[in-house]
C-alpha cells in the first residue's frame, strides 16, 4: 500500500486569507516544511524560504542558505528584506539531528554543536534579525518548529531531542518577551509524521526487516509506543495548524506549544 494520502480539505480561509502577507519558511523545500509553503502561498501570501541545498522547488523567493551558520542567517535577512521588505510571518522548520545516532557517552562535540546550531541558534539568531521589524510595525507571527523527542529522549537521538527542548524554552521565553509589542509567537511539535524523511525512514526499515510499506509504518508506530489515532500525521495536518497560529484566527495566541501527535504523547 503506497504512503497515507492526504485527506486534510481546501477551507474558505485560504481563499486570500494572507494576501500581502510577507513569509519565511526555513527548511521550505520538502515534508513539512514544503507543505507550509504551498499552504500559506495558496492563500495569496508571498512565501520566501530556504534550504541547506539545492531543490526542484526553487523559484524566485526561494534562498540556498544553511540556518545553522551566522553567514547563514546574513544571506537570508538579506534575502528577504531585499525581495520582500521584511516578514510579518517567521516560520522556523528547519531541523537536523547529525546523523550519528550513537550512544551519549561516544558522541562527538561535533554532533551536538550542528544540533544546537542548526536547531536552537538558527532561530535564535534569525529571529533576532527579523522581529524587531515586526515588533515595530506592532503585528507579527512567530512559529518555532519542535519535536515530541524534546520531551521523550529517543535512544542514540538525546542532542536533538535536548536542542528541541531548548527551543522550546527559547520560544516560551521570546513570547512573553515581545507579546507587549504585537507579536506572537507559538510553538508546533509534531509527533511522527509522514513527511519525505518519515517515508524513507520507513521505507528503510521495512526493507531491513523484508517486510512491505505498511508493515514498516506499524513497526515505528508501535516503537513509539503507539499512535492512538491509528496513523501518523501528514505535513499538511501540521501546515494546517501553522496556518492557523499565524492567521488572525488565532489572534489570542500566544506562548503556547501545540502538539500534533495522533495522541501518542504518553505524558499530561
Amino acid at each position: 500500500m503506497a504512503p497515507l494520502a492526504s485527506t486534510v480539505p481546501r477551507t474558505a480561509a485560504e481563499d486570500g486569507e494572507f494576501a500581502g502577507k510577507r513569509v519565511l519558511v526555513t527548511g521550505g523545500t520538502r515534508g513539512i516544511g514544503a507543505a507550509i509553503v504551498d499552504r500559506l502561498t495558496r492563500a495569496g501570501a508571498a512565501v520566501a524560504f530556504t534550504a541547506r541545498s539545492a531543490s526542484v522547488r526553487e523559484n524566485e523567493l526561494f534562498v540556498r542558505a544553511d540556518v545553522g551558520t551566522r553567514e547563514g542567517i546574513e544571506v537570508i535577512t538579506r534575502h528577504v528584506n531585499e525581495r520582500l521588505g521584511g516578514v510579518d510571518i517567521l516560520v522556523h522548520n528547519a531541523g537536523a539531528d547529525g546523523d550519528r545516532h550513537v550512544p551519549l557517552l561516544t558522541q562527538e562535540d561535533a554532533v551536538w554543536q550542528f544540533v544546537m546550531d542548526v536547531n536552537l541558534f538558527g532561530p535564535a539568531r534569525l529571529d533576532r534579525a527579523l522581529v524587531p521589524g515586526m515588533a515595530e510595525r506592532g503585528a507579527g507571527a512567530v512559529v518555532h518548529i519542535s519535536s515530541l523527542s524534546r520531551s521523550i529522549p529517543s535512544a542514540n537521538r538525546v542532542p536533538y531531542g535536548a536542542a528541541k527542548a531548548a527551543l522550546s524554552h527559547y520560544s516560551k521565553g521570546l513570547a512573553n518577551e515581545v507579546a507587549p509589542r504585537g507579536v506572537r509567537v507559538n510553538s508546533v511539535t509534531p509527533g511522527f509524521t509522514e513527511s519525505d524523511w518519515g517515508r524513507s525512514f520507513v521505507a528503510a526499515l521495512a526493507d531491513t526487516a523484508g517486510v512491505d510499506y505498511d508493515e514498516g509504518r506499524r513497526m515505528v508506530m508501535n516503537g513509539i509506543g503507539g499512535i492512538p489515532l491509528g496513523r501518523p500525521a501528514r505535513p499538511e495536518e501540521v501546515a494546517e495548524l501553522v496556518a492557523f497560529l499565524v492567521s488572525d484566527r488565532a489572534s489570542s495566541i500566544t506562548g503556547a506549544e501545540h502538539v500534533i501527535d495522533g495522541g501518542s504523547r504518553p505524558t499530561v
